[in-house]
């Protein structure tokens, strides 16, 4: 039998060195960094929605617009702190201030408006128009997040999975709010944080399947 020493020397003499992550606030602010040149993209692609001066007049506007954006930030942020192993759980609390304001905000919009019925029988309303802008939006956000999180702990992937999910959707939902006039924002949180609590729920109900499998 191989000594314990023999083995911590074999262990040591196969280790490869392991880069360092960047600060979660510095990963959290590059991930931001792109969601700015995401919104940069879709303004110059697309414009800003024809009656966003009326709507920066409007407080509950104003209001649910920054809630969002401040939503996004915050989660982005509690998802990068929770990636790692030696912070806090209380991390995933850092959004819900901000994430209650902007449910108190919601309107319902995007639950009326998927289909107009005109005169001319059955039209696709403003949601399904404003859906690829969501998809732009959401998907190079949501791919970026992944890759960044990769490489975190997976001690709490369900938490970092719904913060991260959580993020983009409120970045999302405040560039509905700015580059179209239909407040889509229900439709986006459930699209982006079921998607994640099915992606968890598949983990772990498949989890201990796959370890039973593989012994």
């Amino acid at each position: 039998m191989i000594k314990t020493s023999h083995l911590i020397e074999a262990l040591v003499a196969d280790a490869r060195p392991v880069r360092r992550l960047r600060p979660p606030v510095l990963r959290a602010a590059l991930w931001l960094l792109l969601a700015a040149l995401i919104f940069g993209l879709l303004a110059v692609g697309h414009g800003v929605r024809p009656d966003l001066a009326q709507r920066l007049e409007q407080p509950d506007f104003i209001v649910g617009t920054a809630a969002a954006l401040l939503t996004g930030v915050l989660a982005a942020v509690a998802s990068f702190m929770l990636n790692l192993p030696d912070r806090s759980r209380g991390w995933a609390l850092l959004p819900v201030p901000a994430l209650l304001v902007w449910m108190a905000t919601l309107g319902y919009g995007c639950l009326v408006n998927w289909v107009s019925i005109g005169p001319y029988g059955v039209q696709v309303g403003e949601t399904a128009r404003c859906f690829a802008t969501v998809l732009m939006t959401s998907l190079p956000l949501s791919l970026a997040m992944l890759a960044m999180l990769r490489h975190g702990a997976v001690l709490s992937a369900s938490t970092v999975s719904l913060t991260g999910s959580l993020a983009v959707a409120a970045i999302t939902a405040t560039a509905m709010s700015i580059f179209h006039s239909l407040d889509a924002s229900v439709m986006i949180l459930v699209w982006n944080l079921g998607t994640a609590v099915l992606i968890v729920a598949l983990g772990r109900w498949l989890g201990p399947r796959l370890a039973a499998a593989g012994r």
